[in-house]
């Protein structure tokens, strides 16, 4: 057939030639090799415009509309969508009448107007609206009309034609990119490994390896004396803070080269720590723990700022949380009748919930924005309160949870069970029921998982075996399982600014730093196992 219409390519005979060689020549155009574009239609007889458009597009630059309005009512024919074919005409109505009015014969453009308005079925209150349209135009601000002027607002006029047109008489914009990016995201989103923010090859089907993500120690850091609990890094991803039954927190600094080095180490506490919380500004770290109450601390310096209920030596704080402001923190007590208390970093306390309602804490997270708070009560009540419309949703698990972790968009968050389960729940409430990750191992301890990667793509979690193990959002059994530590991991965290770092604190006394893990390692790869 002429033209190749009928002719097919690719292995399946998918792709009509045609088309293929039209978007070819359109993504030339766009990429500015106008010659090798033309080449192209000359050597193909194909071009990226149609004949239909090709006519519109003559009638428009050189002013003549009605010619502009047969080739739109050809174009549109008995289509259905009679108000695209409106829209279309009135955006020609208005140039012709701009037209007119700047060359200031008013007397044609009214009988314009009476001739195509009951064309386009306008009553007195549109045509009203095309006349305001018209005086407040930017294109009626100059009187006089210029030609240059004219040609642009003709030209500008074809792009929004263009956008009403349908296919296949004209071609989406940039069309080819659409396509391969659609297929490159279709890629990436079947690979399980994808960590990395750089632009992909196409010159070979994506697929990652091992080396994207943290699945090799780099270092160890053993200044502790006893369990850590606790690990997260800072909000930049620039400070790590531990935290441990030896009754201290350390602040560490994160180099240029990801080496970890001991800043601060922090010694106020009388009991064992087991939670840290960094400001929003990362300049000030939260410390406390099941029988302790909760510390400031100055980031920079290392020195305790304050004390809360200080006042009130039965004050112990199981996990507090900060505002965006870094102003405002709230924590939570295991003793019911402590509730929750937001405070100011003075010291001043804002606002509390106490009462029947408010039992033991057990963990609590507020969201990125400040809007929410999600507090884990009494082992398996997840409650969402909204503190801007007070608002409250609950969830019940059917198992104790142990822990909580929010996404760092705070559209999700994850609960550990100790039933040897990670609960991954939406905040909007929109699903009913939770995506559910398993293979690690919790049944005594506090187990805490984190988001982690790319877009927060990954789940990290310890486990009483003293491994570390690593799940893709989209399969519930484990990705990698990471030896190393020699006892219990009671928790982990993700750089939130470097996607291929992980920290995990364990019982062994140590925190271990991950890094990007050798490719093609198929012996470690437990998702490939396990499927």
């Amino acid at each position: 057939m002429e033209n190749g219409l009928w002719e097919v390519l690719g292995s399946k005979g998918l792709l009509k030639k045609h088309e293929f060689v039209r978007i070819l020549v359109q993504c030339l155009y766009s990429l500015g090799f106008n010659k090798s574009a033309s080449c192209l239609e000359q050597e193909s007889n194909i071009s990226c415009k149609s004949a239909d458009f090709g006519i519109l597009e003559k009638q428009v630059l050189s002013g003549n509309w009605d010619g502009c309005v047969a080739v739109l009512d050809r174009i549109f024919g008995d289509s259905m969508d009679r108000d695209t074919r409106n829209t279309a005409l009135y955006l020609v109505l208005k140039q012709c009448l701009i037209e007119y009015l700047k060359q200031g014969d008013v007397s044609l453009a009214l009988n314009v107007l009476r001739k195509q308005a009951p064309i386009l079925g306008m009553c007195k209150e549109k045509i009203h609206r095309l006349a305001c349209d018209i005086v407040y135009s930017k294109e009626m601000e100059s009187c006089e009309a210029d030609s240059c002027l004219v040609q642009d607002l003709r030209k500008n006029l074809l792009v929004e034609l263009e956008k009403l047109i349908p296919l296949p008489i004209v071609i989406p914009e940039r069309r080819l990119e659409h396509l391969v990016e659609s297929a490159v995201l279709d890629q990436i989103d079947t690979c399980l490994y994808h960590n990395s923010w750089d632009a992909v090859s196409l010159y070979k089907d994506h697929c990652c390896g091992r080396d994207q993500i943290p699945s090799e120690t780099v270092q160890i850091l053993m200044a502790h004396k006893n369990e850590v609990w606790f690990v997260q890094f800072s909000n930049s991803g620039k400070y790590l803070a531990t935290a441990s039954s030896d009754c201290t927190a350390i602040i560490w600094q994160v180099l240029d080269d990801n080496k970890v080095e001991l800043k601060h180490t922090l010694e106020s506490h009388q009991n064992p720590v087991s939670f840290v919380s960094w400001s929003p500004d990362d300049t000030k770290l939260l410390t406390c723990g099941n029988a302790e109450v909760l510390k400031l601390w100055d980031v920079d310096t290392g020195v305790l700022r304050h004390t809360f209920g200080n006042n009130n030596a039965g004050f112990t704080v199981s996990s507090c949380a900060w505002f965006p402001d870094s102003t405002r923190l709230v924590c939570g007590s295991s003793d019911p009748e402590r509730g929750i208390v937001m405070w100011d970093t003075d010291g001043n306390e804002i606002k509390a919930w106490r009462g029947t309602r408010i039992p033991k804490v057990v963990d609590l997270a507020v969201t990125p924005d400040g809007e929410s708070m999600i507090t884990v009560f009494s082992d398996k009540e997840i409650r969402i309160f909204n503190l801007e419309t007070k608002v409250e949703r609950i969830i019940s698990e059917e198992q104790p949870i142990t822990s909580l972790s929010i996404s760092g968009d705070g559209k999700f968050f994850i609960v550990n069970l100790s039933s040897q389960e990670i609960h991954l729940w939406d905040l909007a409430g929109e699903w009913k029921q939770p995506l559910k990750f398993s293979g690690h191992r919790q049944s005594k301890y506090v187990i805490r998982s984190c988001f982690g990667g790319l877009d927060s793509s990954f789940i990290a979690s310890g486990s009483e075996d003293s491994q570390v193990y690593l799940w893709n959002l989209k399969k519930a059994k484990p990705l990698e399982v990471l030896s190393g530590h020699s006892m219990t991991v009671n928790c982990v965290s993700w750089n939130p600014r470097n996607p291929r770092m992980l920290a995990s604190a364990s019982d062994d006394q140590t925190i271990r730093i991950w890094g990007p893990g050798k490719p093609n390692r198929p012996e470690n790869r437990l998702g490939d196992q396990l499927r």
